[in-house]
């Protein structure tokens, strides 16, 4: 099974891909519940996060808190 990394760097840079069909979800460690992430509100991976911008704020999620990620409605990638 290829790493969260590895997806990542696919729908960023191959071509074939088109980043607005990709929704990552992740285990909010407040809530207990899996929230969305869209691929466009990354706005860069550093180390082992993916910094988001939401509401004029960056937030970071750690790689290993993403659970799932789709396509569309197809789950692609999960833990």
């Amino acid at each position: 099974m290829q790493s969260i990394l590895e997806l990542i760097n696919k729908i960023r840079w191959d071509k074939r891909e088109k980043p607005e069909e990709y929704t990552f979800y992740y285990l909010d460690r407040i809530t207990n519940e899996h929230k969305a992430i869209r691929f466009a509100e990354i706005k860069r991976i550093e180390g082992n996060f993916l910094y988001l911008e939401r509401d004029g704020e960056e937030t970071a999620i750690p790689l290993h808190r993403i659970k799932y990620v789709k396509r569309g409605n197809e789950i692609i990638w999960q833990r």
